[in-house]
């Protein structure tokens, strides 16, 4: 065999693409089809006159290709090369003279890989079953380039679930694929799939720069931010927060060092934005930075607090949206704890109608899924939807 040339390789892969897209490579066609190339499309220098070496060097490929029978060719008199028509009978000539490994046997290996996790359960499994409907619809798998990209991400997915305290990229990536940069390399196409086919019952999706930190992976050390009517025993040192002008915050990895926490305000509030938690000065609040969606490391904090601060009240101060009142219910579920809308109501939107904001058609739609679920917001969203209006907290400061 002929040594392959770029023009062979490139009028192969091109004429390989077409019938693998084709009905006819799915059984669907009822016509014969004949899959062609132009060579002056696939290469406009060949009618270039003054180009001559490009012109001998496609018909050198081409007269290879026809003694190997891969291809048949429609020549004018002249010996100009009209076009270039696949021999579907030597597909597997084809295949192998490009090296080339064909769709098919791609597809049937991906299947084999994605039905051994499609009855999983979670975001694995309703990644894995969708996976499963676009092969058999002969589309290219979501998020994946390659087979062995394919099982590193189902690895990743089956693993992410099963983590129950706060791990590091760098850990996780080690234990599960053996390379502590391996999954830096997938982060992206993760995040992508686990927005995409993870479980979140409120039906709000966390933001994608909170999403591996709602699942316990961390690029580093997490920080709680907290201020106000508080005492921390750390490792025998006494932390009263009470003596502070500001906020403190404390890593992730200092938590399981506080002995106790001793609320002396009579309630707890978390607060949904950075400004406003800066703003906020209220010595009867223990409050605590949420950042959004709270993460497992705020969320742990939160849930010791609560422990030993049983008979406080606790609030939740967001955004009066529909994002804010996801937050809101997203903490509930998450914490177990029964927290009340701190100036999230009618009174707060009505007594300031100069700051708020028109809801958008997302906004409206989201809003009314809410009510529909959740008769506690329905007044308040009933006056949203009415007055079409919706207001942020950053705005109150």
């Amino acid at each position: 065999m002929n040594s392959l040339t770029s023009y062979e390789k490139l009028f192969l892969d091109t004429l390989l693409d077409r019938y693998e897209a084709s009905p006819s490579f799915m059984g669907n066609n009822v016509k014969k089809q004949r899959f062609y190339l132009e060579p002056t499309k696939l290469e406009p220098k060949y009618a270039d006159d003054a180009d001559y070496d490009t012109f001998v060097a496609i018909n050198q490929a081409v007269e290879n290709m026809e003694r190997a029978g891969i291809v048949e060719v429609d020549r004018q008199e002249n010996g100009v090369v009209r076009r270039v028509y696949l021999n579907l009978a030597k597909l597997n000539d084809a295949y192998c003279r490009v090296e080339r490994e064909p769709k098919r046997q791609r597809q049937l290996r991906a299947e084999g890989i994605l039905r051994s996790h499609s009855e999983c359960g979670g975001c694995v499994g309703r990644y894995c079953d969708e996976q499963l409907q676009r092969l058999r619809q002969n589309k290219n798998l979501r998020y994946c380039d390659g087979l062995e990209e394919l099982s590193s991400i189902i690895k990743i997915l089956s693993a992410i679930e099963k983590v129950d305290h706060e791990t590091y990229e760098r850990d996780f990536s080690v234990r599960v694929l053996g390379d502590s940069k391996a999954f830096g390399v997938l982060k992206n196409k993760i995040i992508s799939i686990l927005t995409k086919y993870g479980d979140y019952p409120d039906g709000e999706v966390p933001d994608k720069e909170t999403v591996l930190e709602e699942l316990n992976i961390m690029p580093n050390p997490g920080h709680v931010f907290f201020k106000g009517g508080g005492i921390l025993d750390l490792t025998g040192q006494r932390l009263d927060c009470r003596c502070l002008c500001g906020d403190i915050g404390v890593s992730s990895a200092l938590l399981d060092s506080i002995n106790s926490i001793e609320v002396t305000a009579s309630r707890v509030i978390t607060i949904e934005n950075l400004t406003t938690f800066n703003a906020f000065s209220d010595r009867d609040f223990f409050a605590i930075y949420l950042g959004g969606y709270h993460n497992a490391v705020r969320r742990r904090f939160i849930k010791r607090i609560y422990d030993q601060n049983r008979q406080k009240q606790f609030f939740h101060y967001g955004d009066i949206d529909a994002g804010g009142l996801h937050i809101l219910l997203h903490l509930r579920r998450k914490t177990g704890i029964d927290f009340k809308p701190y100036k999230m109501d009618i009174a707060t939107l009505s007594s300031n109608l100069a700051l708020i904001k028109p809801l958008s058609d997302n906004d409206s739609r989201r809003l009314r899924e809410l009510g529909s679920r959740y008769s506690e917001f329905s007044e308040l969203i009933e006056y949203m939807l009415k007055n079409k209006c919706k207001l942020e907290q950053e705005a109150l400061d």
